[in-house]
């Protein structure tokens, strides 16, 4: 009776997560959205331009630095851990993934592993990044593909598993994609 008792309060303290988040990504202040998922454990830095409709998994495994954009639709899974870090553009339907099914297991038991993407590196519009993998500084990740392996620094890489298919010529990059709406 008390593992049922301890199962059935895990569970509505779960579903209590959950309807935060669903409200959460609905409020229309980026200030007040960054700031309650700060007190959710989230280490986000102030100067990070984040859409209303991005879906975050586990706060508390997510750390963004300065200067970062998060298009809309987007789903950071930060339950084994997600670094983002600065000037990293992520834009629309991108889906980056630290968790998922062992469909080896007989159990179908999950498995992940923390996932880092280095400064200036952009992840193009419905692209997908599987656990574990590593995005290098100012590498580009194009729409649609499929991340299954770490991407070298400054490497353009594109299709379904991803490959190399270019380099980006400018190692010097010192661009901020974080500009606040000013309103007159």
């Amino acid at each position: 009776m008390v593992l049922f008792l301890k199962k059935i309060l895990r569970s509505w303290l779960n579903s209590r997560e959950w309807i935060f988040m669903v409200i959460l990504k609905h409020i229309p202040s980026r200030s007040i959205r960054l700031a309650l998922l700060r007190l959710k454990g989230a280490n986000i830095h102030h100067e990070v331009s984040m859409f209303a409709s991005v879906d975050i998994r586990n706060p508390k495994g997510l750390n963004i630095k300065s200067g970062c954009s998060i298009g809309p639709r987007v789903l950071l899974d930060a339950r084994k851990g997600l670094t983002i870090g600065k000037n990293v553009t992520i834009a629309y339907d991108a889906i980056i993934w630290t968790l998922h099914h062992d469909m080896e297991a007989s159990d179908f038991c999950t498995i992940g592993a923390p996932t880092t993407i280095d400064d200036y590196a952009w992840i193009c519009s419905r692209s997908i990044l599987l656990p574990g993998v590593h995005i290098g500084e100012g590498a580009v990740v194009a729409s649609g593909a499929v991340v299954t392996k770490d991407v070298p620094p400054y490497t353009v890489v594109g299709g379904i598993p991803a490959k190399k298919i270019g380099e980006r010529n400018n190692h010097n990059l010192c661009y901020s994609a974080y500009h606040p709406i000013h309103i007159v």
